[in-house]
């Protein structure tokens, strides 16, 4: 089955948008170590990144980091700052527009909960950033790791 076609219903609207879509990304601390998960579902899927989703109509961008981290993860976070944004868009071979989104990252750390994949992960691991390299993580996504690892420094 083409991938085009294994998209589900409810992630149809965003293959060939007619708009880009707001999401969130956690980079979530637990003392040294960050959180990463495998992506389950396209357009990323099989991908190592960092968690996140969709903002819901009526969300603010703290809650549905929240929420994702939760859905995806099985944990509470503390929200902290903005680390950045990130605005991924993919073309075709006819350079129609496939995907775009304009994601907003944030520094997180870990609060309570079990570690779990699930949602849209196929799995979760907490990493400390000497093995991040094993993990073949989009450029941007390790920026964003990068930022917070100095931000922490800065504030620690």
């Amino acid at each position: 089955m083409p991938a085009d076609r294994a998209i589900g219903a409810d992630r149809a609207d965003r293959l060939y948008p007619s708009r880009p879509f707001v999401a969130v990304g956690a980079v979530v601390w637990d003392g040294a170590r960050v959180l990463l998960e495998r992506r389950g579902q396209p357009p990323a899927q099989g991908s190592w990144a960092i968690p996140g989703g969709l903002v819901e109509l009526g969300e603010t961008a703290e809650d549905a980091v929240r929420r994702e981290v939760l859905e995806e993860c099985g944990i509470e976070i503390a929200v902290g700052p903005i680390l950045g944004l990130f605005q991924p868009i993919e073309r075709d071979t006819d350079d129609r527009i496939r995907y775009h989104f304009t994601i907003i990252d944030f520094l997180a750390t870990y609060r309570s909960g079990e570690l779990r994949a699930g949602d849209d992960a196929d799995d979760v691991r907490w990493v400390p950033p000497a093995d991040l390299p094993q993990y073949a993580l989009n450029p941007a996504t390790r920026g964003m790791i990068e930022r917070a690892l100095e931000r922490l420094k800065v504030e620690g």
